[in-house]
């Protein structure tokens, strides 16, 4: 045994021989109950970073662990197309390069530069993920674009379509004019900015808005029904006002939805622009103009300032304002937050668009069903579908906490826009002639058929991942074997984006739950508790700790402190400080490798009462371990195990035994207990640190040693 443990000349080496082993595929397991856990798929957009280096460590304790118990352990892996994302890092990087824009391409030669760089992508991701250790079932790999997968979506779309749970309709949407296309709820950011506050004058009201460039249209005066300042005034009342661009007739309308401690009490609205003006709008079937267009600049209903880009017309307007005497006052320091398009950068303008709709609220009939609390032929709906599985404990979410957060979205769920303007993506299997319209899987028989140009969310086919990646929509034996799923590990930060979207669909789809059990993790924070970017320039790169300090030293350090869905402080003294304990793994081992050097395995030994206790102290650790790993308690398992083999195999069992290994009666005994134990600690801390103990067990002189670790029996 090497003196010291080199993970750069071991790794690399042990990963390889794990794939020739065929160990990571299910199907040459001996195991009959199964269990399943599908990588969240990394979005092929570049490097991984931390928090999927988190992900790849939590999902491989889980397989290796249940591996190691005999169950047929099957973990799939597979990239998520990213549509929004990808087509906006490869328009940015067109643009930069050349000067031109995807529409100067084409879509077909914009869509080969995307599937290109794409490719790139998913071969760096594939690499950095083996590096960081993942037992991963690679002959069963899966794309959201693939061949396979593009079939399941469009089959998918018409199912809820010609149920009329998919409809084409006017509502508003997250619109980016920046990449022109709209984007969901979900995938927006809030930024607070400062900006100026104008309270106008509108008749005999004063109203407050931090955008004068949308009033152009206001001719709806907005109050509490039950407002005592404003009793006087009646719905439906019409008054006349002078506005920017002169008189208007304005309606009083009386709604609930404005909060008569805001302000004044009372405000204008632009249905057109603005969620809640929108909903009131079609609460009280008022007219909705539009005022600023798709490219962010001013319609001609703006006059003078038609064809101009708001934040140059803004000042402007105000002016007006102020020359007409409709400007009251100005607060010069106000602070609101603002909608970014996570994915491209764009301030989102809020636009009324004909769109592809998901109705959350419209009632089905489930004709068989393996969801608890539904019972077969029940109606039902998207919320409750969602709500069921939760509600009954069919799904556990691990923490519990992030239960009501998950209702609460539900609650607030609005229809899901599912189409989007971009090029990239699965392409919505709908096609128009004249006033036909046609939605299957394959394009329809003829000429004059033209299909609709938007492409579906992201999130529409990663909701199908589960069952997707185990061939539905055909009903295949893998399907039936390893569907629900056991484990959704991922970071909280996407319970929304992606969790209660595959609740969502599986169970539609499937009439039964998409996985058993939902672990989220933490996010991981710079040493200093900010959340890690390149602008601040605080990232850690997980494949430079690899390459530093090993695999297994950077997957603990990320496991050890972080209970589930609290965030964890990394560092690289960190991750340098558990490379100690690899270290000392080794070290450890190498002393008992070295005073068991003749010891015979076939011999037959009478342990002493002394003996029998440093086995039981074992015993009582990995007994402990097994709970704490059975409770998603990672960190804790992973501590209890730490402080075993630093603080008492090492200090004091050792330390003990050099005295008894010197003595001929007590040698032979000591030595198996040293053995035994030591087997036992790697196989423990396998799931934790894979290749530093692979390498050990390949050196232990043990009876009936497994060809690898990863199948060696759990001790029990």
């Amino acid at each position: 045994m090497e003196k010291k443990y080199n993970s750069q000349e071991v790794e690399g080496r042990t990963y390889r021989f794990w794939e020739e082993t065929g160990c990571f595929n299910p199907d040459n397991l001996a195991g009959s109950e199964p269990f399943t856990i599908v990588l969240p798929p990394p979005n092929v957009t570049g490097n991984l970073h931390m928090g999927h280096a988190a992900m790849i460590a939590y999902q491989d304790i889980l397989i290796r662990y249940n591996r190691m118990k005999g169950k047929k352990a099957l973990w799939i892996p597979g990239t998520d197309h990213a549509s929004i994302a990808t087509s906006s890092k490869v328009e940015k990087r067109i643009y930069e390069e050349e000067g031109k824009t995807r529409h100067d391409l084409g879509r077909e030669e914009f869509l080969k530069r995307v599937e290109s760089f794409a490719q790139e992508s998913h071969d760096t991701i594939v690499n950095q993920v083996k590096r960081m250790g993942a037992s991963l079932d690679w002959s069963r790999e899966a794309f959201t674009l693939d061949d396979k997968r593009n079939l399941a979506v469009k089959t998918a779309f018409k199912r809820m379509y010609e149920q009329g749970l998919i409809y084409r309709g006017q509502r508003i949407v997250n619109w980016d004019p920046l990449m022109k296309t709209n984007v969901s709820d979900d995938e927006l950011e809030r930024e607070e900015r400062k900006t100026s506050f104008y309270y106008l004058k509108f008749g005999p009201f004063i109203i407050g808005t931090s955008r004068p460039e949308t009033k152009f249209g206001d001719k709806y005066v907005v109050m509490h029904p039950e407002d005592k300042r404003y009793l006087d005034y009646k719905h439906g009342q019409e008054i006349e006002v002078e506005w920017i661009n002169g008189k208007v007739k304005a309606i009083i309308i009386k709604d609930k939805a404005v909060d008569p401690e805001f302000g004044t009490g009372v405000m204008t609205i632009t249905p057109w622009h603005d969620l809640t003006d929108f909903e009131i709008a079609e609460r009280h079937n008022l007219e909705k103009e539009q005022i600023i267009d798709f490219d962010g600049k001013l319609l001609s209903i703006a006059k003078e300032f038609s064809g101009m880009e708001i934040e140059k017309a803004r000042p402007l307007i105000v002016e007006k304002f102020k020359k007409k005497n409709l400007l009251s006052e100005v607060d010069e320091n106000y602070r609101h937050s603002v909608a970014v398009n996570s994915r491209g950068g764009g301030l989102i303008e809020s636009q009324i668009k004909e769109q592809w709709f998901i109705d959350v609220n419209k009632k089905f009939r489930i004709e068989k069903s393996n969801i608890e609390g539904i019972k077969d032929g029940q109606e039902t709906n998207f919320k409750e579908l969602m709500r069921k599985p939760i509600e009954t404990g069919q799904i556990r979410i691990v923490p519990e906490m992030f239960q009501k957060i998950y209702y609460h979205w539900i609650d607030n769920l609005r229809d899901w826009c599912i189409s989007r303007q971009i090029w990239y993506g699965h392409r919505i299997p709908v096609w128009y002639k004249d006033e036909e319209v046609y939605c299957d899987v394959e394009p329809p028989e003829g000429k004059g058929w033209k299909q609709d140009p938007d492409t579906l969310d992201t999130w529409f086919s990663s909701g199908l991942w589960t069952f997707s990646t185990l061939g539905w929509p055909e009903e295949t034996s893998e399907l039936k074997l390893y569907h629900p799923t056991s484990v959704m590990e991922t970071g909280y930060d996407i319970i929304f984006f992606w969790v209660a979207r595959m609740v969502m669909m599986t169970t539609y789809h499937m009439n039964d739950i998409p996985f058993e059990n939902v672990y989220l993790h933490g996010l991981v924070l710079d040493e200093k508790g900010k959340k890690m970017s390149k602008s601040l320039g605080n990232t850690i790169d997980p494949l430079d700790m690899v390459e530093k300090y090993g695999a297994d030293a950077t997957r603990i350090s990320l496991i050890v402190g972080a209970t589930a869905g609290t965030d964890i402080r990394l560092s690289e003294d960190r991750i340098r400080g558990y490379r100690n304990f690899t270290n000392k793994l080794w070290n450890v081992s190498r002393f008992v490798l070295m005073n068991t050097e003749d010891y015979n395995a076939e011999e037959k030994l009478e342990w002493t009462p002394k003996d029998r206790e440093i086995f039981d102290g074992f015993k009582k650790t990995a007994k402990k371990a097994t709970e704490q790993l059975e409770n998603y308690q990672f960190s804790h398992a992973a501590e209890n195990l730490y402080h075993y083999l630093w603080h008492n195999f090492a200090d004091k069992v050792l330390e003990e035994s050099k005295e008894v290994l010197e003595n001929k009666k007590t040698r032979k005994t000591r030595q198996e207990v040293l053995l035994e134990v030591l087997k036992g600690i790697i196989k423990t801390l396998h799931p934790f640190i894979p290749f530093v103990t692979e390498e050990i067990y390949q050196l232990l002189p043990i009876k009936e040693k497994k060809k690898t670790i990863m199948i060696e029996d759990w001790p029990v």
